[in-house]
């Protein structure tokens, strides 16, 4: 069933998505100071292109850079990737076979909106 969902996700959202992230990763390495962004916009895009089988943890480690760097993500880039789940998650609802990706695109919001101090893990 995973891999299904994942075949629709990734037709009708997935790649739209993971492209807006691999854009915002490629511009944050490209300012070089902004590079550890980057790496976390091309984790979560790697997430966004096949969801189905993975979920987002905390990282315990984290410290205040990672809330820093969260503040400065939400402001340049995280809000505006949030506003596209959103949109997506509203359209995929509109229809009774995309509720389930509907809820998995808002299930991506929070770690759109703060994606320092995350990890993505397969589900066993």
């Amino acid at each position: 069933m995973r891999t299904l969902l994942n075949i629709i996700w990734f037709v009708l959202c997935g790649f739209w998505m993971a492209l807006g992230y691999l854009l915002a990763g490629v511009i944050c390495c490209v300012l070089i100071v902004t590079i550890p962004f980057g790496l976390a916009s091309f984790r979560i895009a790697r997430y966004a292109l096949w969801p189905f089988g993975r979920t987002v943890v905390e990282r315990h480690d984290a410290g205040a850079a990672s809330f820093l760097g969260n503040v400065i993500w939400f402001i340049f880039a995280g809000l505006w990737l949030a506003i596209g789940h959103v949109f997506t998650g509203v359209a995929l609802c509109i229809t009774i076979i995309g509720i389930p990706l509907g809820v998995a695109n808002f299930k991506m919001i929070p770690v759109s909106l703060m994606p320092l101090g995350k990890e993505i893990v397969e589900i066993a």
